[in-house]
């Protein structure tokens, strides 16, 4: 007599996933692992920033870091690595560069693109560091005022000092590198021009601010009133570019006389044009460039790039002639694109393995 083996309802579909689940248990450790040793991590920490205490415009001195450590950082405990900081642009944060937080531009998953450089032997392991430049104004200039901070100090002697103090870095000149795009350009090229004894290697990307002229926005429409008693943090802030005349008063033309603001708007009322038109020339790196010259020449490499259709393409192809007429290690590329739209790409392809080629790897240089 034949039997029949008849099975509860849903048995089938449970033996599947049990074995599934085993499968899984079985081989997701070493997935995991492998997944470990072919990605870096980002770490979001504060640094507290000596330099910005006391700024007249309640700038918090902590300050927002995202952190990306390469994939062998937490397997190779006695091995030190190079280190990048990256500089935002005007109305963005830290968070533009971790894929997150692009504020009307498209975030740049710069984690993911170091990832890809690494695995793909494109760029040896590096730390990088990607410090908020943000302010009440929408960005600090990364420049040095009693009003918006001493964001130079910040950047060269608080953040370089935190992080070599609590990550494993090769603690040199030789191999630490600073970039940024656009605001982060203009504070790449004016903290370089001061503290090559901090840096070692560049890259500019679509710089900002390279010959400043407040006249141009005493033409335009007022910009909006400052928030009343709020911080960077609170405050709620416009994007795009509405208020970046406020941003760049507070850097560069600072007048602790002058309160709420304590500074000097240019076109307002009882301003000393003249003056404050030389305090912005002043904080231009095309008139900056020529004090500057012997500490450039220290540089191992500058690199630049703008896009052809980029609005900052002239000035940041007359800084390349005059960095390079110097006799100064420059290179510098254009390519076909905006202000924004290929500079995801140029980070993957271009500036971390520029680094890469001109940071040292060595523990003692």
């Amino acid at each position: 007599m034949q039997r029949s083996h008849i099975r509860a309802p849903g048995a089938h579909a449970a033996l599947v996933a049990l074995a599934a689940f085993a499968s899984l248990a079985c081989v997701s450790p070493n997935a995991r692992a492998a997944d470990s040793a072919t990605k870096g991590r980002v770490e979001t920490i504060k640094v507290h920033g000596r330099s910005l205490d006391g700024n007249l415009s309640g700038e918090p001195a902590d300050r927002e870091v995202s952190i990306y450590l390469p994939p062998s950082y937490d397997r190779e405990r006695s091995r030190r690595y190079p280190v990048v900081i990256l500089l935002h642009g005007y109305s963005l944060t830290n968070k533009y560069w971790v894929g997150t937080g692009g504020q009307g531009f498209a975030s740049i998953d710069v984690p993911s693109a170091m990832d890809r450089d690494i695995a793909g032997n494109k760029s040896r392991e590096m730390i990088l560091v990607m410090p908020d430049g943000n302010s009440k104004y929408d960005g600090s200039m990364y420049s040095s005022s009693v009003t918006s901070g001493d964001w130079e100090s910040f950047i060269a002697d608080d953040l370089v000092g935190y992080v070599d103090g609590h990550y494993r870095t090769l603690p040199g000149r030789a191999s630490r590198g600073l970039g940024g795009h656009s605001m982060g350009g203009y504070g790449a090229i004016r903290i370089g021009m001061k503290r090559p004894d901090v840096f070692s290697s560049l890259y500019i990307l679509s710089a900002c601010c390279l010959m400043n002229d407040p006249a141009a926005f005493a033409r335009r429409p007022a910009p909006p009133p400052p928030p009343a008693n709020a911080d960077s943090a609170s405050a709620p802030r416009p994007r795009g570019f509405a208020n970046v005349v406020n941003a760049e008063a507070a850097a560069w033309s600072p007048n602790p006389s002058n309160p709420p603001t304590y500074f000097d708007l240019p076109g307002a009322e009882g301003v000393d044009a003249a003056l404050v038109a030389q305090k912005w020339a002043a904080n231009s790196p095309l008139v900056m460039l020529d004090q500057y010259v012997a500490n450039l020449k220290r540089y191992s490499g500058i690199g630049m790039d703008v896009g052809l259709q980029d609005g900052l393409s002239t000035s940041n192809e007359q800084l390349a002639k005059r960095l390079q007429a110097y006799g100064i290690a420059a290179s510098f590329e254009t390519y076909e694109g905006d202000h924004v739209n290929k500079i995801a790409e140029r980070v993957e392809l271009h500036v971390l393995p520029y680094f890469s080629q001109h940071l040292s790897f060595a523990a003692k240089h």
